[in-house]
């Protein structure tokens, strides 16, 4: 039978409606049953491309003997971090100040009143691997809660106390600091170099995850001061992901993270944020270099992103599951499904699919007949192969004796036929709800390939993208309380948005409004930001609370100031203040942004490797933004040839307002009044570079505009 789970929209929650454990979602049902029968809560936290959340499902949620003990003595909770971050905070705090160490699935158990006094996060069922076993841990609390009840509820009280105190203001205003200056963009730099690892690409050593926002600001400091050392780490980290393991070189896009330090072997989940922030690195990468590599990794990964995880409507999906049922179990209907099977190969289905070609394949990709992939705990890869890039095409044609343009045409067909063939197999679960947020950085993605890819895929990139925007807006978007949702999915939304909604939306649509000229985004994304004043500000200290403190369950009122898989909502919204000040003219916005940075002082260089994306920010502020207009008919040549300018040059410090000539310029001009005056010459495109709305000679030649812009 169903649990109270059975009618939740959340595809995690659903994953787990059928455990015999009676899970409730989180909800005043859970709280008022745990206070009426006095009985702790049991809190598990996860999401629903999670391996380990499922392997601690199967192990213990589905098992009987757990459910036993958990129904008869707890009250059992699920939530979805990714619809509730606000509640993922406020206990992952606790299980990291108690623990040392955080993660999913979280689990922390509670009083009646919502206060946590123990927690962990993977438990298997029974005592190995040095963990302890959750029915031990089950029953002891069990006990200690029934003998010792007065020693659990102290302990609680402390423990939130000291949560609440160690993120407590004491009402008082700041002192008033320093933005930080230029000295502490290259100490940022400094903190990079010192932990690049100079022979495999990225920070550190294993696992290495994907942290575009790292990468966004070494390129901006390399554009504002040309440290090429910043630029070159940047280019290494990214050419080294994308010939790994964690790139999909059959399907497109990127895998959570390496496990392993050469980027060989991924967790094969895919998630939308990172391709979105992935795309954005690549992009940039590819003006900074010059190099079509990494446009074309950027180009293959929307494509993946449109081909399999875009909704009807046009929003993007969460994620893509790391596990499924391997190719040679199908049909078999006790078979489990196991991480990376849709992606690994064994060498004899290499063999089959393409004969005398197979050893083409093999010294590209780095396949062996015994497999390459490493030995897993479980077993589930021995045999098998995962695909990176082991030897250039020069290679691999002198040691098949062909040539280079033979080798790519092989590769290419047998792209297309491994792809197809591995379209048959089992996929991964879908997790098909749709987050606000995440829409918003993938739409940034889209909006800027649209600017700075080939001519003949900008319209196709341009559409998607302001589908997207269209869908945020019509489906996420609540007009009469002038509220962002958080989540869709399947004809419903709700949720109220988080201060990172906003953000990421925001800058979303500041991308979209560079790459269509419409209003309607330019003025949707003020409309936001004020709402996200509004809600989230914090007038005594300066920056954004990730909840509106509406919510009485949420214990703890917090500021997220983390660029890890994310950016942080400040980082974000500094970006975006400071875009909005220098294109309308709104000195508000510009000395809100001013007042986050003093927030930091000049200490913020020394906290690169935890506010990478404020660096970013803080090195727009220095740079300065530019104003880059292109008046012209958008279907011209002429005025595809001046954009085309703006798509080869790295101008991570400008914004571009694209001015359709007649109506659509005088609308512009109400919201941007420097544009009022700017005009065609001689009936030819022309281009405007402006600093504090102040315009260098307008240009209508390709040359002209070069030389412009190398000036500036």
């Amino acid at each position: 039978m169903p649990n109270h789970l059975a009618q939740e929209p959340s595809p995690y929650l659903l994953q787990h409606a059928h455990n015999p454990v009676d899970w409730y979602p989180w909800g005043n049902e859970a709280f008022e049953k745990a206070r009426r029968e006095d009985k702790p809560i049991f809190l598990s936290v996860g999401y629903s491309t999670c391996h380990w959340c499922h392997v601690m499902e199967h192990e213990s949620f589905e098992n009987d003997a757990v459910a036993e003990v958990l129904n008869a003595h707890f009250v059992p909770v699920k939530v979805d971090r990714e619809e509730r971050p606000d509640i993922d905070r406020v206990y992952m705090s606790f299980v990291q100040a108690t623990t040392g160490s955080g993660g999913w699935p979280m689990s922390v158990w509670l009083t009646p009143h919502l206060q946590p006094f123990f927690g962990g996060t993977y438990f298997p069922t029974t005592a190995r691997w040095g963990r302890p076993g959750l029915l031990e841990i089950l029953r002891e609390i069990a006990r200690v809660w029934r003998e010792e009840r007065g020693k659990v509820t102290e302990s609680a009280e402390a423990l939130t106390e000291r949560l609440q105190v160690a993120h407590r203001r004491d009402g008082a205003p700041t002192p008033e600091m320093s933005v930080a200056g230029p000295d502490a963009l290259e100490l940022g730099v400094q903190e990079f170099a010192q932990v690049f690892d100079r022979r495999n690409g990225g920070f550190g050593g294993a696992p290495k995850f994907p942290r575009p926002s790292e990468l966004l600001f070494l390129l901006r400091e390399y554009a504002r001061s040309r440290n090429e050392d910043a630029r070159d780490m940047a280019l290494a980290t990214l050419r080294a992901m994308a010939q790994g393991g964690m790139y999909d070189h059959l399907g497109g896009g990127f895998h959570r993270y390496s496990v392993d330090a050469e980027w060989r072997v991924p967790h094969f989940e895919k998630m939308l944020y990172d391709q979105a922030q992935l795309v954005l690195a690549f992009l940039e990468a590819g003006q900074v270099s010059g190099d079509p590599f990494f446009l074309i990794v950027a180009d293959d990964t929307l494509e993946y992103v449109r081909r399999d995880m875009t909704d009807s409507g046009g929003g993007f999906y969460s994620a893509e599951d790391a596990d499924s049922v391997p190719p040679e179990d199908i049909g078999d209907p006790q078979a489990r499904k196991s991480e990376g099977a849709f992606y690994l190969w064994r060498w004899s289905e290499v063999q089959e699919l393409f004969g005398k070609d197979a050893d083409i394949v093999r010294r590209r990709f780095g396949l062996e007949p015994a497999g390459n992939a490493p030995q897993d705990p479980q077993g589930e890869f021995r045999g098998k192969n995962l695909f990176y890039i082991a030897r250039s095409i020069d290679d691999v044609a002198r040691l098949v004796g062909l040539t280079a343009a033979q080798v790519e045409e092989v590769l290419a067909r047998a792209g297309r036929m491994m792809f197809d063939a591995r379209s048959r197999r089992p996929r991964p679960h879908l997790d098909d709800k749709v987050l606000s947020g995440w829409n918003g950085l993938m739409l940034a993605a889209f909006a800027r390939a649209a600017r700075t890819l080939r001519v003949e895929r900008a319209g196709a990139l341009l559409e998607t993208a302001q589908r997207a925007a269209h869908f945020l807006l019509t489906a996420l978007w609540d007009e009469s309380r002038h509220v962002l949702l958080r989540r869709y999915r399947q004809g419903h939304a709700s949720i109220d948005g988080y201060s990172e909604d906003y953000a990421f939306v925001i800058y979303g649509l500041l991308e979209l409004f560079q790459a269509d000229g419409d209003l309607e985004w330019l003025a949707w994304a003020e409309q936001l930001q004020a709402r996200q004043d509004e809600l989230f500000w914090d007038g005594d200290e300066g920056g954004w609370y990730s909840t509106d403190g509406r919510d009485p369950s949420v214990l703890l009122r917090l500021k997220e100031e983390y660029d890890g898989a994310e950016p942080s909502t400040g980082s974000v919204s500094v970006v975006n203040l400071l875009r909005l000040s220098h294109l309308t003219g709104n000195a508000d916005a510009g000395a809100r942004a001013e007042r986050v940075l003093r927030r930091y002082g000049p200490r913020l260089g020394q906290a690169a490797r935890v506010l990478p994306m404020m660096l970013g920010s803080l090195a727009t502020y220095h740079a300065g933004v530019q104003q880059i207009a292109v008046v012209g008919p958008r279907d011209r040549d002429d005025t595809r040839a001046l954009h085309g300018v703006l798509a080869r040059h790295y101008l991570p410090f400008a914004m571009v307002v694209p001015v359709e000539p007649g109506e659509p310029q005088q609308r512009l001009a109400t919201r941007l009044p420097f544009v009022t005056a700017m005009t065609m010459k001689d009936g030819r495109a022309t281009a405007y570079v402006c600093r504090n709305f102040v315009c260098r000679e307008p240009v209508d030649t390709v040359e002209g505009l070069v030389q412009q812009l190398e000036h500036a």
